[in-house]
């Protein structure tokens, strides 16, 4: 399996720690976070991943090259105009870098699930995508989701009231696409929501519950929480 991580972003929320240092790179129970989101991706079968980066994304290469690597690393660089999410995958595509399927992950995540079951309902769907949902009820934000018997019926994070009120699920993070389903997109700059909502209208986008809550350091809030989860997990190894 390959997983693209997407980690060109600014980590407004994380100033003034972000100011000079890319966002995950941020320390989390002894090791930068990166650390333990690409040990986790290699405990569940990933054997590739494909950083999309950008803003101080020369600190990822800098480090990654100074360490043991868990898995074969590739870079996709953006430079210093973001192109949006979707956009950085499309310049991955255009680059050469994606497998005919593979996983998207934000370079903030840490999701505590087994990838394989996911892998394989994305398989067997047929789709072009898939995107992993959690019921949420709008507790750690609001549900952006409505999905039915492993579909995803619409998936919209501007829906108005009317539609967000039949919203329950939330889009967890980790998501599978064929490399095919790119060249659906026109602009070089665009927001992978768009092409996911997109997709969901016309039938196209599988879904996949899972049931752990996930885990980020875009906030604050989420920084703790998480070194909370790995204190309790015993998921922080000692310094290498």
């Amino acid at each position: 399996m390959q997983c693209v991580i997407l980690a060109g972003g600014l980590g407004t929320r994380m100033l003034p720690l972000t100011a000079a240092c890319a966002k995950t790179l941020l320390p989390v129970a002894g090791h930068p976070f990166a650390w333990h989101q690409l040990h986790w991706l290699a405990s569940q079968g990933v054997g590739e991943v494909v950083y999309c980066i950008g803003h101080l994304g020369g600190q990822i290469r800098r480090y990654w090259d100074a360490q043991p690597q868990p898995l074969s690393i590739r870079y996709v660089d953006e430079g210093a105009k973001p192109l949006g999410t979707g956009g950085a995958l499309r310049l991955a595509l255009e680059r050469n870098a994606l497998a005919d399927s593979f996983l998207v992950l934000y370079g903030d995540s840490y999701l505590p699930v087994e990838i394989p079951p996911i892998w394989r309902a994305f398989q067997s769907s047929g789709l072009p995508a898939l995107m992993t949902v959690l019921r949420n009820d709008g507790k750690w934000d609001a549900s952006n989701v409505i999905y039915d018997q492993d579909r995803i019926i619409l998936y919209d994070k501007l829906a108005d009231p009317a539609v967000r009120s039949q919203m329950q699920h939330i889009d967890y993070g980790l998501s599978a696409l064929r490399r095919d389903a790119l060249y659906q997109a026109s602009k070089p700059v665009f927001d992978l929501a768009a092409l996911f909502r997109d997709l969901s209208l016309r039938g196209e986008l599988a879904g996949f519950e899972v049931h752990q809550r996930f885990y980020e350091i875009g906030s604050p809030e989420g920084l703790r929480d998480l070194e909370a989860y790995l204190a309790r997990h015993d998921q922080a190894p000692a310094p290498c």
